[in-house]
């Protein structure tokens, strides 16, 4: 192989890498976005829950929570909402889980898990484990009942 042989093929695969680099970092950044504007759209939620407990002295109903989701701004991103309003009460605590969606990446540098919504209102991303953790202790065998039915 000559030396001008040589200088292409290292272009070619400088190029290639390159290109390589950049369809990864593209990937991840969407992920970024995705769950940025996820969070962005709890926290929209989050007010909403917040107002209606104010007015009505409860959190509202599911179905009024899911029309609301398709109105906020970013609110394709909690696709499949879990909504826990029935199994709250007055005495809940304030970090019982009220609303959570799961989050699963393809990309390397973001892990899977949840956007979670609180019932004082504070909105988070927790790792797969420690929401699962959470949850289980606040789930009630009634609950657990209704989501295999």
């Amino acid at each position: 192989m000559n030396k001008r042989q040589k200088a292409i093929l290292i272009e070619v695969i400088t190029v290639l890498i390159v290109t390589l680099i950049a369809v990864v970092g593209m990937v991840n950044f969407k992920d970024y976005i995705n769950r940025s504007e996820a969070l962005s759209a709890m926290r929209q939620l989050s007010k909403l829950v917040s107002q209606y407990q104010k007015q009505h002295g409860r959190v509202p109903s599911e179905s009024l929570v899911l029309e609301k989701v398709g109105e906020l701004k970013g609110g394709v991103r909690l696709g499949d909402l879990r909504y826990r309003g029935l199994w709250i009460d007055f005495e809940a605590e304030p970090n019982d889980i009220l609303a959570y969606n799961k989050k699963l990446y393809p990309s390397s540098l973001l892990d899977d898990g949840y956007v979670v919504l609180q019932f004082d209102g504070t909105v988070s991303w927790m790792g797969t484990e420690e929401f699962e953790e959470l949850l289980a202790k606040q789930q009630t065998d009634v609950e657990l009942d209704m989501i295999k039915n």
